[in-house]
């Protein structure tokens, strides 16, 4: 197995369980919702993460991307416009037109400005949401029915719908993977080390990075079309900084060395939240105290446990010896 696909192989092997789930005593239509639900926001956390560990971008407004793509599918449906084929390039183009607007803004900074700024923007939109009273203000909106393809409806069924997602994430991963590996993520990475050297060598990092921006967005706007589908209700929660506090802990749980860590973050945090929910009433705080001692002793997040297993088993190994 040659570096490049021993780097991804965590991916396709988790791509790979997701995929024989429904067959393996996991079809069930509860479990195979809260799959989608993962898988969605694996979505989100992977176009996070290419942010994140690619250009060394700490957005703090990723949810709204999400919100924006569902968004799109609550105004089309009061319209009664259902068919995915406007649907779905309303909610990713809703989506990078706001990252394009406000990634204009955000990257010519950087750090703790970045981080506020978007922030700042995610929080205009939040507020933005409450205020549309025609779409359900605080309360949210329920759609009418499953965005339909071709005219039939067939999101409806939860094994479709299982697919449909997977086949989402894989091609976000694939599409990602393939960025940074391209001469636009080379640029991207060095930038992200040293900007001046890059600048230096006659490349301005901040078209790349504004690129990369835009392409997280649409990536978020797509996860918001198939969270929308999933829930059938949008809320303006979506928006929220909590929402994009969760997204950045799924990236860093994982592990920010690779796109691979934000799906095992992402996957990861939503099923432990999942089983700790039915567990104690007050289940948030033991959450939050095993997430904490995730940060602290797994520095290279959840992706990088094998590695550390195997470092002490050959340390143990060479004392023996």
């Amino acid at each position: 197995m040659g570096p490049a696909l021993r780097a991804e192989a965590p991916a396709i092997l988790l791509l790979a369980i997701l995929a024989a789930a429904p067959f393996i005593g996991f079809g069930d239509g509860w479990i195979l919702t809260l799959l989608a639900r993962a898988m969605i926001l694996a979505m989100a956390a992977v176009a996070l993460s290419l942010l994140v560990g690619g250009a060394g971008l700490v957005s703090m407004g990723h949810a709204a991307m999400l919100g924006f793509g569902a968004y799109a599918v609550v105004i089309l449906d009061d319209a009664r416009i259902v068919d995915a084929v406007i649907v779905l390039p309303a909610a990713i183009g809703a989506a990078a037109i706001f990252a394009l607007v406000t990634g204009a803004v955000a990257i010519r900074t950087s750090g703790v400005h970045f981080i506020m700024i978007t922030l700042a923007f995610g929080q205009m939109a939040f507020f933005t949401a409450t205020s549309l009273a025609g779409y359900g203000g605080d309360d949210g909106y329920t759609l009418y029915a499953r965005t339909e393809i071709g005219g039939s409806r067939f999101l409806e069924d939860r094994l479709n719908f299982h697919f449909v997602c997977l086949g989402a994430l894989a091609a976000t991963w694939l599409l990602c993977r393939l960025l940074l590996a391209s001469r636009f993520g080379r640029v991207l990475r060095a930038a992200k080390g040293n900007p001046l050297r890059v600048q230096a060598l006659g490349f301005d990092p901040y078209p790349y990075r504004l690129v990369a921006y835009v392409i997280a967005g649409g990536i978020g706007g797509a996860s918001g079309f198939l969270f929308a589908n999933a829930t059938e209700f949008v809320a303006p929660a979506y928006f929220s900084w909590q929402r994009s506090g969760e997204l950045l802990f799924m990236v860093i749980l994982g592990g920010v060395a690779g796109l691979h860590g934000a799906l095992v973050g992402a996957l990861g945090f939503v099923l432990l939240e999942e089983w700790l929910s039915h567990q104690w009433e007050h289940w948030r705080i033991i959450f939050g105290v095993l997430l904490i001692l995730a940060v602290l002793y797994l520095p290279n997040g959840l992706s990088g446990v094998p590695g550390q297993i195997l470092k002490a088993t050959r340390r143990a190994g060479g004392r023996h010896d």
